[in-house]
């Protein structure tokens, strides 16, 4: 493949650590490398790496950056060293993709030459399929104009995203970042569980909701809610509002002592006006 930047240790003699990587944290099937083309904004390549980690993607390669600071980019996302220490600096698109048996590249131009066209979700389906025969990319382009034909030419699928036809061009981050989510999503990132709460509880049980029912109906008489309302029809309606809630044991004692607490604020206000 192409030579690196002057000065850069990483890429290819960096070879990817197992122990860089959290096993249970990333879905089994492997991730295509993201490859952007000449791009001319730091920012804009370290926006894509933030995307890239958050999203399980292991690799990047770079073709011809017109800037390349790994200084820079660790600043602008943090906690990245690891993924940055692995870029490879390549000098063209075929070098970048000669190993990939499949590529999607970004586009938002329209073609007049027939070519396989997908959505995001779409391509991310097929770049997974492809992944498991070897390995993969997703391209994207330049800033201002993007890819030449003879660059889109060299990949498998053009990959569209709906936008706005009167506002068509995305940001290059945003592209990416719109596509790295779908990957991961494919790769199954959607099926992993959500983070348990901190406290959890058991769901409330009769007994405790019944003392809330009891406790609220004593503060709901104090106010005179009830005054102009009938306090079975009320209570009713306010039973199912609690059990549509769901309500754990921790949430039902602390609505409880709400009610229990109004009460006895107007015993307080009582004692002290008299």
């Amino acid at each position: 493949m192409g030579g690196r930047m002057d000065g850069w240790t990483g890429g290819q003699d960096e070879e990817l650590k197992e122990t860089s990587i959290n096993p249970s944290a990333c879905p089994p099937v492997r991730p295509p490398t993201l490859v952007l083309v000449n791009p001319q904004d730091i920012v804009n390549i370290a926006s894509a790496v933030r995307v890239a980690k958050n999203f399980g993607i292991q690799r990047m390669r770079l073709v011809n950056p017109e800037v390349f600071d790994p200084y820079r980019i660790e600043g602008i996302a943090h906690n990245t060293a690891d993924f940055v220490a692995r870029i490879e600096i390549l000098d063209s698109l075929e070098d970048a993709i000669a190993d990939c048996g499949f590529t999607a590249v970004l586009t938002a131009r329209e073609r007049a030459a027939k070519r396989r066209v997908l959505r995001p979700r779409e391509a991310a389906a097929a770049l997974i399929e492809h992944a498991a025969a070897g390995p993969v990319a997703i391209v994207a382009g330049r800033e201002d104009h993007g890819l030449t034909n003879a660059e889109l030419d060299l990949c498998t699928a053009l990959v569209t995203i709906s936008t706005d036809p009167a506002h068509r061009s995305l940001n290059l981050a945003q592209a990416v970042a719109i596509m790295a989510y779908e990957i991961w999503n494919a790769r199954g990132g959607e099926s992993l569980p959500l983070k348990p709460p901190r406290n959890q509880a058991e769901p409330a049980t009769s007994g405790q909701l019944e003392e809330l029912f009891t406790d609220w109906t004593g503060a709901l008489w104090a106010v005179d809610f009830f005054k102009t309302r009938r306090s079975d029809s009320v209570m009713r309606s306010f039973r199912e509002i609690v059990f549509r809630a769901g309500l754990d044991g921790r949430e039902a004692s602390l609505l409880r002592a709400m009610g229990i607490e109004v009460v006895r604020y107007l015993e307080r206000s009582s004692r002290g006006g008299s």
